[in-house]
């Protein structure tokens, strides 16, 4: 069993940056696929990224370019870097774990993962 904890959201201005946290306690962290979803009020659970646990990464369109997702396993950290921040990426963002060496190519299907952090808000203004 894992459980994720997440950090590092807040409110910023369009075009600012933010680095979003979600740290792994209970379980060997280096066995899973990883990865961020996102959902704004009144929408459904989108995924934005995912990493392997070899670091292989895939990105959801809207993102690419601006965000980036990596891990540090030394310390069962995942890390998401959201910069050239847009008012519509204003979202709860959540950190999502399964048992996988290699996420699959459905990676931004929420049904996918079944261990799931409270969230961190990111509200842009623009």
């Amino acid at each position: 069993q894992v459980q994720l904890v997440e950090s590092g959201g807040g409110s910023v201005q369009s075009g600012g940056s933010l680095r979003l946290s979600c740290a792994a306690f209970g379980s060997t962290y280096s066995s899973y696929c990883m990865a961020w979803f996102r959902q704004a009020a009144g929408k459904e659970r989108e995924g934005v990224a995912a990493i392997d646990s070899d670091g292989s990464t895939t990105y959801a369109d809207s993102v690419k370019g601006r965000f980036t997702i990596s891990q540090d396993k030394a310390k069962n950290t995942l890390y998401l870097q959201v910069n050239s921040l847009k008012p519509e990426d204003t979202a709860m963002y959540y950190c999502a774990a399964v048992y996988l060496e290699y996420c699959s190519a459905s990676w931004w299907n929420s049904d996918n993962y079944d261990h799931w952090g409270q969230g961190t808000q990111v509200t842009v203004s623009s």
